[in-house]
């Protein structure tokens, strides 16, 4: 019962780590509360195995990084052999500037969600405001390897979003 509500005190603590990751990997809102659902069950089976010399969010970033990108496989997968509609037959766009915010970041969001595997977790974490150090740990890379990427990643990123606004 203890180890229990350690966990669920523990989760609640970083339960933020889980939201992010959710919504940088699922589009649709029953696939990423699906994909909560896994990354909780997997840090629940992990809980009592945490060695506590490490960071709880670096642990718990790595099992959510880890437990997205097989579900992202997965449904990359799912999705070849379904081929839905596109959104633009289901849904008619609204021509309101206004929300000018939310467009830039729904874009910026689709730009990441672009990304290989990898430097998704890589931007994600940056973004999240994980040092190159704590980035390298969590994904098992050189600290010299996190900042090129970085680098690299955010190079990719301002030329998708320049080429869209010309």
């Amino acid at each position: 019962m203890k180890l229990q509500a350690d966990f669920v005190k523990t989760i609640e603590g970083n339960k933020g780590i889980i939201y992010k990751i959710a919504r940088s990997y699922c589009k649709d809102p029953d696939d990423k509360q699906d994909l909560i659902q896994e990354i909780l069950f997997q840090l629940w089976k992990s809980f009592d195995k945490f060695d506590s010399s490490y960071k709880f969010s670096t642990w718990m970033y790595r099992i959510a990084l880890n437990v997205s990108i097989s579900f992202y496989r997965k449904e990359r997968l799912r999705q070849q052999i379904n081929q839905p509609l596109p959104e633009s037959v289901l849904y008619l766009k609204e021509d309101n500037t206004t929300k000018d915010l939310n467009n830039n970041l729904d874009q910026l969001h689709q730009f990441i969600q672009e990304l290989k595997e990898l430097d998704r977790a890589i931007i994600i974490l940056y973004l999240e405001g994980s040092n190159q150090q704590d980035i390298g740990e969590i994904l098992g890379l050189t600290v010299t390897n996190v900042s090129t990427k970085v680098s690299r990643i955010k190079e990719r990123l301002k030329q998708k979003y320049s080429s869209l606004n010309k």
